[in-house]
């Protein structure tokens, strides 16, 4: 049996670009909760490739929060047998937090909560388009680490995406959500909005939806390339 495991921090409806993209061709992913007590079990042959969604969990805090433990133990695996692994913002930090790099807050206590452009670096155009408006919620971030390739940055957060090895990708934004997701934060986390960075709600709303098709397809076809292993050229799956 094929798995795609996909590990979340919430409870909220499983309507994302990823669920949706997997479901659009035939794959029911496994979800899974560690934050609620669910158990991600061993790794092996039979997993296929992983994403990490963003939460609200700092990821050094593992101590306090001991289900991230589990959770480094599952992407030093993913590494480890090359299994094709998307961190999204706080997964993108656990994994630089796995890979010796710090993840936390900015210095200036800084955020970004709305639509923001990022810009790719010269390695990250093989990846993302230039001048990208993405969808952003967070206030921690995470530095490059060794051997990571930097794909692009914003003004105020100087890592949004990065590439590992050959299969890790780790992005600070959330290409995932949609305009229905977006609106449950914006009622969610209504204390980031007096946060230094924060765009308001009718800024936001302005640009999503402006931005926010030119975001749906490009992680649309970004994820095309990624599963490319997995859903063949003629829509058929190697599952």
């Amino acid at each position: 049996m094929s798995r795609i495991v996909l590990i979340r921090h919430d409870t909220d409806p499983e309507d994302d670009r990823i669920v949706t993209f997997l479901q659009d061709n035939g794959i029911e992913p496994e979800i899974v909760r560690p934050f609620l007590g669910e158990q991600l079990g061993k790794i092996d042959s039979s997993v296929r490739a992983s994403v990490i969604y963003g939460g609200s969990y700092p990821v050094y805090e593992e101590e306090r929060h001991s289900f991230l433990y589990s959770e480094n133990y599952w992407i030093e695996g993913c590494l480890k047998f090359d299994i094709p692994l998307i961190g999204i913002c706080q997964g993108a930090q656990s994994i630089a937090h796995v890979l010796g790099a710090y993840a936390g807050p900015l210095s200036s206590n800084e955020c970004e909560f709305g639509y923001y452009q990022i810009n790719a670096t010269d390695a990250g155009k093989t990846y993302l388009p230039d001048n990208l408006v993405v969808a952003e919620s967070h206030f921690q971030e995470f530095q490059l680490p060794e051997g990571a390739e930097l794909l692009a940055s914003s003004d105020l957060f100087g890592q949004q995406a990065m590439k590992y090895g050959n299969n890790t990708f780790a992005f600070q934004f959330h290409p995932e959500v949609t305009p229905n997701g977006f609106k449950r934060w914006q009622k969610r986390n209504y204390g980031h909005y007096s946060m230094p960075g924060a765009q308001t709600i009718e800024k936001q709303n302005v640009l999503m939806e402006k931005y926010d098709p030119i975001q749906h397809q490009w992680f649309m076809q970004f994820q095309a390339k990624f599963f490319k292993d997995i859903i063949n050229d003629d829509g058929s799956l190697n599952f």
